[in-house]
């Protein structure tokens, strides 16, 4: 591989405005230029199947929330979810988490279709109030032995199990503290990871302790669009910072547990693109807030000079603020080593001269996600360049909504994805990336957090009259590329 500058995102002019790229890059003064990089914006797939290697780890991914229903069973308490839910507007269509997919009491039937699929790993998350009903204090036993039934039933059919100790549902108790707003949450979350270790130490799993803090930060925090709803810059900053500092404190309970298997971070990246080269400044400082703010701390020991502040672009916090709150010894401890990178790729953004976030590509029926597949070899080339010293990577969410709400098994735009994302892996890795596992969001149809039911990212279509499953086509192409280790052309 040639020589490249050591610049975070490969900037590319978005929108087919120019088939060449730009990377912008930082000058010993400070400023930043834009000199072209030699991109393939008109890369095709080879003719032949694209392998993998051996070893490769595929699977599907769920959460908690999303999936188990059951929100009150056996002792398990209230979560912000839980709250946020309940409360009138907040929910598009006024659904709740229960029952959901209703998966805590349908978990075995569901590992039946996991093995019948031939998935070799399945990603699922514990939902913390069932283990702390409080976030604290007294283990409820109950949670903590339905986990170690769905890990002896996944080890049992030959399934790898990935644990993510935290998607998004914080007991309740604890937000009424602050919630992530607070260093005492850090703390507690820390001790509830050492309860999950400690009882399923003897398991060879991937542990991932956050998922997503820039979604609980920024839309949790910022925009109050996901629970626990506020909307408060400054609190979304903080709340940056206290998640990274909490999974660093799962970090060091993980290493002094000696439990069996690895352990990481879930990221949600995307790479963003300027739409003229006026816009390099305000892209640059994008790629900051929506990247290297969890990248740099997590990998490097520190944060990016250039995410917070009023220029376009910058997260408009206060600067100082969020400075006063990063302590002697946080950075060493949020950048302990890890196992793995869990990296989450949905898409990518645009972004003009003066900072705002547009569309470049088309969306999927989530307005949000702008479907670019080649951003996801973007994304994992700019890793591979500027994190030399990262560890692996796994993918450990990717997908697509189907384009309505009322359900299908035939999901040609989901299967397309599927197979266009995999060619852009299978691509990186033959250009040097160290990928070593994939897991498609998601096995379910779920609760599609503020959205309810009314989206459908399953491989497996739900009827949540009856909770009857039923794999989609895209389940079975994805079978058969898992079984053949490799993706074929369409």
């Amino acid at each position: 591989m040639p020589a490249q500058p050591n610049r975070r995102t490969v900037l590319q002019l978005g929108a087919g405005v120019a088939a060449a790229g730009v990377l912008a890059a930082c000058t010993s003064d400070g400023s930043v230029t834009a000199t072209p990089t030699p991109t393939a914006p008109g890369w095709l797939p080879p003719a032949e199947p694209m392998a993998f290697p051996a070893g490769f780890v595929w699977g599907a991914a769920t959460s908690a929330f999303q999936v188990e229903g059951s929100t009150t069973a056996d002792g398990r308490g209230p979560s912000i979810w839980d709250t946020f839910a309940a409360t009138p507007g907040r929910i598009s269509d006024g659904s709740t988490g229960d029952p959901a997919a209703d998966h805590y009491r349908l978990w075995e039937s569901d590992l039946d279709l996991i093995a019948d699929l031939g998935l070799p790993a399945y990603r699922f998350s514990v939902a913390w109030p069932r283990i702390q009903p409080t976030g604290s204090g007294e283990v409820n036993q109950a949670g903590v032995d339905f986990y170690r039934r769905l890990v002896d039933g996944l080890l049992t059919r030959g399934i790898h199990p990935a644990i993510t100790l935290y998607h998004w549902d914080l007991p309740q108790a604890l937000q009424d503290d602050g919630g992530w707003t607070v260093r005492d949450t850090a703390d507690r979350f820390g001790e509830y990871a050492a309860i999950m270790f400690e009882a399923l130490k003897d398991v060879d799993a991937t542990w991932l302790t956050i998922n997503e803090p820039k979604t609980t930060a920024y839309v949790g925090h910022r925009w109050g669009a996901h629970a626990p709803g506020i909307s408060d810059v400054d609190q979304a900053a903080a709340a940056i910072h206290h998640q990274l500092l909490g999974h660093g404190r799962a970090v060091q309970a993980f290493r002094a547990s000696g439990a069996a298997g690895g352990i990481g971070i879930a990221l949600n990246l995307l790479p963003v693109y300027p739409t003229s080269r006026e816009a390099d400044p305000a892209a640059v400082r994008t790629d900051a807030v929506e990247n290297r703010m969890f990248l740099d701390p997590v990998l490097l020991g520190r944060y990016p000079s250039d995410a917070l502040g009023s220029k376009p672009g910058q997260l408009p916090a206060d600067g100082e603020a969020f400075e006063a709150l990063v302590q002697d010894g946080d950075l060493e401890v949020i950048s302990e080593p890890l196992d793995v990178l869990a990296v989450q790729y949905y898409g990518v953004t645009g972004v003009d001269d003066v900072g705002n976030q547009v569309e470049v590509y088309p969306t999927s029926a989530a307005v949000w996600q702008q479907v670019h597949p080649e951003g996801l070899y973007d994304l994992l080339m700019d890793l591979l360049i500027d994190y030399p010293d990262a560890p692996p990577l796994v993918i450990t969410e990717n997908g697509i909504p189907d384009p309505t709400s009322e359900g299908t098994t035939d999901d040609p735009e989901r299967l397309e994805f599927l197979r266009a994302h995999l060619q852009q892996a299978a691509r990186a890795i033959g250009d040097g990336v160290r990928l070593v596992g994939y897991y498609a969001w998601s096995l379910l149809d779920n609760f599609e957090w503020a959205e309810g039911m009314s989206q459908r990212w399953g491989l497996v279509h739900v009827d949540f009259e009856t909770q009857e499953r039923t794999p989609k086509a895209s389940a079975e192409w994805y079978s058969s590329a898992v079984r053949a280790n490799e993706v074929a052309p369409s």
